[in-house]
């Protein structure tokens, strides 16, 4: 038997890459790089901002004058000032009243248009026109409505159904006034909340219903029972923005009112911006705002709890 011996095989060796190219291949960098444009525009419009009103409301700061670092010497006075108080309580009760309404009459709606309607598209579609309108708009549009000389609602009830002698006067006094922007808050607010419950209503299955009515349960116990508990934690985030934004609403009030009549409709919005920019005390007005800081924080802890205690909907035991 003779040996035979074979050239050994030729075999390329890869080429070694530079280190831009490892660089890049390198996971942590890469989403660093994804990350970096979100983090500038977050850091440049959120976390500067906020960061430069909370040192402003530990300062004398003014326009057009630098300030001293003064402590808690703002919020301080603002525990003495009745107007503080009168906007905080204003606040509470704007933001509970709207929140309730819009609730009450978003879920009513979603509910509604979660049956089979005819032109069931376009009745979505028009409702969430109040909320896609711009606030200042719809402001002027109430300021017209609740105008105690040019009001449609006077005109209605004087003029054509003779109810009244006298024009109604909306924003002339404290609590018609505060009401009337109640009002226009849940108007401007519904569509928010109706199409973001008729989203989670879709998300249930028609089998539970099914199921009950084979049971005999009437529309209460399956909106109870089915509905209700389902919904619930979608009910909890929307009712966090909603209370967010309500709570923190300054155009509506602003356009209509401007805090008034003799500030009885000021939010701790719409006094900081008094205070802070046609007041000229920055200090004072960025102290009202950071003030507002505990009340968004209980929102956003009470949403989280309220959906912690919702774990068996995520396959989960409850706490």
């Amino acid at each position: 038997m003779s040996a035979t011996t074979s050239a050994p095989a030729w075999v390329r060796r890869p080429a070694q890459q530079n280190w831009v190219v490892r660089l890049f291949d390198w996971k942590p960098f890469l989403i660093v790089i994804c990350l970096a444009p979100a983090i500038g525009l977050l850091m440049t419009f959120l976390t500067y901002p906020l960061g430069l009103g909370i040192w402003l409301a530990f300062t004398d700061t003014t326009i057009g004058r630098s300030g001293v670092w003064v402590g808690l010497e703002n919020f301080e006075y603002l525990l003495e000032d009745p107007l503080w108080w009168n906007a905080v309580f204003y606040s509470v009760f704007y933001t509970g009243i709207a929140t309730f309404g819009k609730f009450a009459l978003g879920l009513w709606l979603a509910l509604l248009l979660n049956n089979h309607l005819p032109f069931k598209s376009f009745l979505r579609a028009v409702i969430l026109l109040p909320w896609i309108v711009p606030t200042v708009l719809s402001a002027i549009a109430f300021w017209w409505l609740y105008d105690p000389q040019f009001s449609i609602f006077s005109y209605l009830f004087v003029d054509v159904l003779g109810w009244r002698t006298t024009n109604i006067d909306f924003i002339g006094s404290a609590w018609p006034a505060r009401f009337s922007l109640i009002g226009a808050n849940i108007w401007r607010g519904i569509p928010f909340v109706a199409i973001s419950l008729l989203a989670g209503l879709q998300t249930i299955s028609p089998s539970l219903y099914e199921a009950a009515l084979l049971d005999g349960s009437t529309g209460w116990q399956r909106f109870r029972y089915i509905t209700f508990p389902m919904l619930l934690p979608i009910l909890a985030i929307v009712m966090t923005f909603s209370i967010i934004f309500t709570f923190t609403d300054f155009q509506l009030v602003y356009a209509i009112t401007r805090g008034g009549p003799v500030n009885s409709t000021h939010l701790l919005a719409t006094l900081a911006f008094q205070r802070g920019i046609p007041g000229g005390q920055l200090g004072e007005g960025a102290a009202i705002a950071v003030s507002m800081i505990p009340f968004l924080v209980f929102a956003t802890l009470f949403s989280y709890f309220a959906l912690a205690r919702r774990k068996w909907q995520q396959g989960e035991a409850n706490d």
